[in-house]
Order: structure tokens, then sequence, then C-alpha cells
């Protein structure tokens, strides 16, 4: 059986995809498997990959949609293909660090959990920044689901970076390892609490090889569109999700909190989207207010700083006056 299969998800990749492969090429073994996902590239990156695959000394699979569509169905297609007893993924604009992988592999294996999680070096411009994974034990054995609270600071479902840690494959025979289909952003979202709710184990560990690429202009986060309100249909299924949980009274103030802190994340940079968006960006999360459970808002809203309740509970009376006025 294949030990690790890496899913490299790429759309127009083609001045950062080198450096990906050769990271690799210094990562996986002979049993190991890459799974190339091509969302329709127009740049040439296909042709870049095609040619370094022989290189990487491990069986290779190209796959190519025939429309693009976001990262969480490239993401899913890589999935279906895989064979590995562990999953991992790859950016196609980041890359790792030497040996990076093998090492994850032999602390799954050595812990006997069902994902553990890593530390990360995001990378903007020349500039190296360590972000850590919020889980304060290294090495040990924890349950997922004790992760998630508390609601009011930073925990592991706040770091929902899929390539940051491996996983093993029976969280995919599962079901709980693949994405929402079409979502343009924050599709890992609903991805990581699924993952905390459903999974038995996990661990945090001290390697440190994933570099997380910023600031490339071809990226959502630094686009204006439509596309960035998918964050609305994310949260609204983790809402969703969360609501049909056995522990639902105790794990939806972090959901509704979460999802009030992007809300407001959003419109404090309203600057940078599109007029038509910014305007559809204010009507959307107004209506996401509404449809949060009122409880638990309002008590989100009582806890929250003032600035960001002042802007939030001003959303929520536009819509509640909408609807008078409808």
């Amino acid at each position: 059986m294949v030990k690790l299969s890496v899913i490299v998800p790429y759309y127009n990749v083609r001045p950062f995809i080198t450096e990906a492969l050769r990271s690799l090429r210094a990562n996986v073994r002979e049993d190991d498997e890459v799974v190339f996902v091509d969302d329709c590239s127009t740049d040439g990156t296909p042709d870049v990959v095609a040619a370094f695959a022989p290189l990487l000394r491990c069986e290779v699979r190209q796959i190519r949609h025939e429309r693009n569509s976001s990262i969480g169905t490239a993401r899913n297609t890589g999935l279906r293909a895989a064979t590995g007893e562990y999953l991992t993924f790859l950016d196609g604009d980041d890359w790792l660090a030497r040996d990076y992988l093998p090492a994850l592999v032999n602390e799954i294996e050595r812990l006997g959990v069902d994902f553990i999680r890593t530390d990360q070096v995001r990378c903007t411009a020349r500039a190296r920044t360590v972000y850590r994974v919020p889980i304060g034990p290294r090495g040990t054995v924890l349950r997922p689901r004790d992760l998630i609270l508390p609601d009011t600071r930073s925990t592991s479902v706040d770091y929902p970076y899929s390539w940051a840690g491996v996983f093993h494959r029976r969280l995919l025979d599962a079901g709980l390892m693949t994405f929402p289909d079409g979502l343009h952003t924050a599709e890992d979202r609903p991805w990581i609490w699924r993952l905390h709710r459903g999974a038995t184990s996990c661990a945090a560990v001290g390697h440190l090889g994933y570099y997380y690429r910023r600031g490339v202009q071809s990226s959502l986060t630094q686009i204006g569109d439509t596309r960035q309100l998918d964050f609305v249909a994310a949260f609204d299924l983790l809402l969703r999700e969360t609501a049909e949980d056995p522990e639902a009274d105790r794990l939806m103030p972090k959901a509704v909190r979460t999802y009030c802190a992007i809300i407001t994340h959003h419109l404090g940079r309203i600057d940078q989207f599109e007029p038509a968006v910014a305007k559809q960006l204010k009507a959307m999360s107004a209506a996401a207010l509404r449809r949060m459970p009122q409880d638990v808002l309002d008590a989100t809203l009582a806890g929250l700083d003032h600035r960001r309740a002042a802007r939030l509970t001003k959303l929520r009376r536009r819509q509640a006056a909408t609807e008078v006025a409808a």
C-alpha cells in the first residue's frame, strides 16, 4: 500500500510551481505518491509539472479539471484518487523543507492518532513569520472535540489550514475529509470543524517545514470580487452542521462568535472590495446575523469589544428595519 499521498491542487501558479516541485523531490519516498490536480490552468503550469514528474521517483498521478472550479473541489478530486495510508496537501504556490513529510509520517505512526497538526512559516516577499497551531501540548494524544472551545480565544478550529498536518486514511473513509464543493474562500472552515467533531484523536507536533506564500496577486485574498463572499455559505454550512451535533448548545457560541469575527474582518476591509460587492457584503452579512440563533448572538455581542459589537448591531438593526419596511 502507498504510505503517503500528497495532494497538490493548483491553478495558474507557473512562477512558483518549480519551487514546490523541488521541495517535493526532497520529501517523497518510493512508497509515496503525488496527486496533482490541475484546476484548468491556462498559463502552462501543467507542462512544468509533467516535465518534472519523472524526477520525483514515486508514483505520480496528474488529473485535469475540464473547467475551473475551486480549491476545495480540486482537493476533493485529489482525495478521490489518493490511495495512501496517510494523506496531506501542498498548495501549488507553497513549498516544504527537506524531509519535512517523512518526519510527520514518523510522528503520526508513533502517536497512533487520526491526524497531527503542525506550525507554518508565512512568507510575504522576503519576510518570514512563524505561525503556530493554537494547541499547547506538543507530541501528546488529545481529543479533537476538546480543542474546539473555549469560544473566547483562538483554538484549533481557528487554524483551518488543511496542508498543516497529516491525516490517516480512516478519516477519509469516515467522510470527514472532503470539502464543500465550489467555495472559493473559507472552504476549510466547515472542514476543520467536521474533523474536530468527528475524529477520535489528534496531536500537535513541533516540526516546522511548511512555507505558506502570502501576497500572491492571483490569490483570492488579494481580489475583491464576489468570490470573497463565499465565506457566508461556508459559515452557514458550519452553523447547520453544528446545530445537528449532540453538543450543539455547548459548541454553538464558538461557531457564532467565529462567524461574527469573520464578518467584522471583511467589513473592516470593505474599501478593498468593488463598490457593488461591498454593498452585497453588507446585505449578506446582515442577513447572516438574522439567521444565527438570536439568543446566542445576543450573548456573543455582549462579550465582544465595543467597536465590533457596534458594527454588528448596526447591521442587525439595518436588516430588521428592511424586513419591517417590506
